[in-house]
């Protein structure tokens, strides 16, 4: 069976974002974990994520993010803020990993970046309700 060429090369893409997962998870925890930040709703991260799932752009993603920190203290301030740990996973780790991803499968780098971006905050927000139910306790 011969399997066309871009078929091939979205599978290797697949493969690479499901094998990046567990980074991705393990980065936001951390983040939340350790970043500083106020009493952050789970609908505010929310509309983060939902940010994410409606762009092409991770400067838009970003650019929503300084937006929300100028408003409200809930996603922290300075270099230690969740808002700026969130950022620099974006524009580190994020990002050389869908580089990495892209030059494996000789595949456009920008979709994969997002779609790396759209599950690290899709994992924060389920983390950030399970911080909030574990801290009722």
């Amino acid at each position: 069976m011969n399997v066309p060429t871009e078929q091939k090369t979205e599978l290797q893409v697949q493969k690479g974002i499901r094998q990046a997962e567990d980074d991705l998870v393990i980065w936001i925890q951390d983040a939340l974990d350790n970043a500083k930040y106020g009493d952050l709703e789970e609908s505010q991260f929310r509309n983060l994520v939902r940010v994410s799932d409606t762009t092409d752009s991770a400067e838009v993603i970003k650019n929503f993010l300084r937006y929300q920190v100028g408003r409200d203290k809930k996603w922290g301030r300075g270099k230690d803020s969740l808002a700026e740990r969130i950022v620099q996973d974006i524009d580190g780790n994020i990002k050389k990993t869908a580089q990495i991803i892209a030059e494996c499968s000789q595949s456009d780098f920008k979709p994969i970046w997002l779609e790396l971006i759209r599950r690290y905050l899709g994992y924060g927000s389920r983390y950030l309700k399970y911080l909030r139910e574990k801290n009722k306790l």
